[in-house]
């Protein structure tokens, strides 16, 4: 006999996880369906794992400048075996902390696949047998997967995803990644800094292309300081892993060797098959179709996260989780502009951003003023030796008002959500004290500028 419930959720990442606790937290009977590990992507072979890689490495990098501040280290050296512990025992400890948030708010998790029949009878594969649930909403979140590229695809040895990147038993000696965006561009500065040599192949004009070309020039530069070197406007056309190490042709003739190859070419949505059949869903190719709302063409059913092919990030994620809860329970909100869900790219420098780019105000035809900050001449900045980079604030003339924000530097990372709020706003800026000497004072330079205050 099947177990009722009010919503059932396929899929335990940071959409599906979000889903599941709102709509528990307003007395609704919750089922959360997970195949692996909760936490999806972003927990288990993204945004975390990355990141205290990436915290390892800088470690690192500071360690060996160090004199230059007045602290002598005479040896610094990755131990890549304490780095993977380390990046293990914080995902472990975080998938057990979500599955005690996930207990607490008293969703009932199921950890198996899921077999759809229809929108309101689920099934559960477990490791104990067969689980029938019957529902009367159904959330899909099931993420997505690396792109594979048919001219070289993975083999988990040799060409490699982001995933298998992450637990290499030990540093490899070179590295060729095809891809510049923000997942190569934060792979390549890891391992250049464990001391792999490291080559970036781009075939668009920069690195991170989605960015303001001075983006991708700045981190060019800074990259080539840390043992990076990039060929934009490129293309590996073929590799060939019958020799150790392996052979890279790019489209002009060039040759390159390397241990490794790291296709970063992006994600896409992932649903399976069997649950897009059954549920006869409307896609946009890999992407399940949604409205404003977050449903999809069948009653009752919503999709939230990576599946719907969006931002592709664990904040906007959460953030179509949250309106699609509301909508669950009835209420009539809708996603607002993408633009505004901050973008934070943790190379090094940091980049980070919030609404539009200086490329998109242009193709959209805006009159706009672009002020300029720059790390060089701030205090703190120069007090912690980080001073490449600058903040850019764009001004829309019409409506006098700050529409984007685009930063590369020091904790900029951080400094966006500050940037968020400053979007569209009506406070006289002057009002906003910011504090010193710290490096938002870069942003406030840089929006000032944008006003022409002196």
């Amino acid at each position: 006999m099947a177990d009722n419930f009010d919503i059932v959720v396929i899929g335990g990442g940071p959409g599906g996880a979000r889903a599941a606790r709102r709509c528990a937290q307003r007395g609704a009977k919750v089922a959360l369906i997970e195949k692996e590990y909760l936490g999806g992507v972003c927990l288990n072979w993204g945004c975390i794992p990355t990141k205290v890689l990436l915290a390892s490495a800088e470690t690192l990098l500071k360690a060996k400048k160090a004199d230059q501040m007045g602290i002598n280290i005479p040896s610094a050296s990755p131990d890549w075996s304490k780095i993977q512990q380390r990046k293990d025992k914080i995902v472990a400890d975080f998938r057990k902390g979500m599955a005690t948030s996930i207990s607490a708010s008293k969703v009932n998790l199921i950890c198996g696949t899921a077999i759809v029949d229809s929108p309101n009878h689920i099934k559960a594969q477990t490791s104990n047998g067969l689980v029938e649930l019957q529902t009367k909403n159904l959330v899909v979140a099931t993420g997505s997967q690396p792109i594979e590229i048919p001219a070289f695809r993975f083999d988990g040895k040799t060409i490699i995803s982001s995933t298998e990147v992450l637990s290499l038993l030990e540093i490899p000696k070179s590295m060729l990644i095809i891809g510049g965006g923000f997942i190569g561009c934060e792979i390549g500065c890891f391992y250049a800094a464990m001391g792999t040599k490291v080559t970036i192949i781009e075939a668009l004009s920069g690195l991170l292309p989605r960015e303001d070309g001075w983006v991708g020039r700045l981190l060019e530069r800074e990259f080539k300081k840390i043992g990076i070197e990039v060929f934009t406007e490129q293309k590996v056309v073929s590799v060939d892993t019958s020799t150790s190490p392996a052979k890279a042709f790019l489209q002009n003739g060039m040759e390159i060797t390397a241990e490794k190859v790291l296709v970063a070419v992006g994600r896409k949505a992932h649903c399976d098959k069997e649950i897009i059949n059954a549920l006869n869903l409307e896609m946009n190719g890999s992407a399940i179709k949604v409205n404003d709302k977050f449903q999809t063409n069948v009653p009752g059913v919503y999709a939230v996260g990576d599946c719907i092919g969006t931002s592709f990030l664990a904040h906007g994620a959460t953030a179509e989780a949250e309106i699609a809860a509301k909508n669950i329970f009835g209420e009539n909100e809708k996603m607002y502009d993408y633009s505004l869900i901050p973008r934070a790219i943790f190379t090094f420098p940091e980049v980070a951003g919030v609404g539009k780019t200086e490329q998109q105000c242009k193709a959209e035809g805006l009159d706009i003023a672009v002020g300029k900050g720059f790390f060089r001449s701030d205090g703190r900045s120069v007090a912690l030796n980080e001073t490449a980079g600058e903040a850019r604030a764009i001004r829309d003339r019409k409506t006098n008002k700050i529409i984007g924000i685009t930063m590369a530097g020091p904790m900029v990372t951080e400094l966006v959500v500050s940037a968020r709020t400053i979007i569209g706003t009506q406070e006289k800026f002057t009002n906003i004290c910011f504090p010193h000497p710290t490096v938002s004072e870069v942003l406030q330079e840089a929006v000032e500028n944008a006003f022409n205050i002196k």
